[in-house]
């Protein structure tokens, strides 16, 4: 019997244990390595909102909110940064600050996130919407695939706890955990540590343009160096399409400096 929990209603719960009865939602459950006592929350993880508004162009209201992962995201995404942090802070003894934070971002961005829902195909089971006049969103965005893995974190942790919610992330990351390399470098802190050296001011970021529907919106974004122009980056959200533009400005950097 599924138990009710403060983000769904018993009987969307009901209605959603149902659905997710001998489907090939166990094969994901075999894959994070975590069965569902309440398997309506594993549906709920895959239920992107605009599978709830059909072709309504408009905010959820608070009952349709409680049927799409918008909140079970919000809560895997605080559980993951606190269990990649401790995973980090245990097998890394040594290792300082700065560095950890670096593994951290490098393990918990979005370009990660999709990857990893494309790894336990995701795409496959997400629920999306449109309507007529209305194109539906797609499951194969970045954007929606590393949501419903932080919607899944959440889901774990709901049913089966931090401990729980653990085990699953180590399995998804698999060897993404293997923390023998350096440590990543962020291409906007690089950025800004590399112009800092060069005693530059630091670099401006401004957004060119905004299209795409609320779901699955993308971002081109412009960066500017003094003394060494513009670079634009792409993506999914503004924080993907900085770092895209960072990059290709510390190609521009270092090409400068070999000169």
């Amino acid at each position: 019997m599924a138990v009710e929990h403060p983000l769904q209603s018993s009987s969307q719960s009901d209605q959603l244990t149902r659905e997710t009865n001998g489907t090939a939602y166990g094969a994901l459950e075999d894959r994070i390595g975590h069965r569902f006592a309440d398997r309506s929350l594993l549906i709920q993880a895959l239920t992107h909102e605009s599978a709830v508004l059909g072709a309504r162009g408009r905010a959820l209201t608070l009952p349709e909110v409680l049927r799409s992962n918008e909140r079970l995201e919000f809560l895997g995404d605080r559980v993951l940064g606190l269990v990649i942090a401790e995973l980090l802070v245990e097998r890394l003894p040594k290792e300082r600050e700065g560095a950890l934070t670096h593994r951290l971002i490098a393990l918990v961005n979005r370009d990660t996130l999709a990857e990893i829902g494309r790894a336990l195909g995701l795409a496959q089971l997400l629920r999306v919407g449109g309507g007529p006049g209305r194109a539906a969103a797609d499951p194969n965005n970045p954007t929606l695939l590393g949501n419903a893995v932080e919607a899944l974190i959440g889901a774990v942790y709901l049913d089966g706890g931090l401990s729980a919610a653990r085990r699953a992330v180590e399995r998804m990351w698999g060897e993404r955990l293997a923390l023998d390399r350096a440590p990543p470098r962020h291409p906007k802190q690089e950025l800004q540590e590399q112009l800092a050296a060069r005693g530059l001011p630091p670099p401006v970021y401004r957004v060119l343009a905004r299209s795409g529907p609320d779901h699955a919106p993308h971002f081109k974004v412009a960066v500017a160096v003094e003394g060494l122009g513009v670079a634009e980056g792409e993506g999914g959200s503004k924080r993907l399409a900085e770092e895209q533009a960072a990059a290709r400005m510390l190609e521009k950097v270092k090409a400068e400096e070999q000169r």
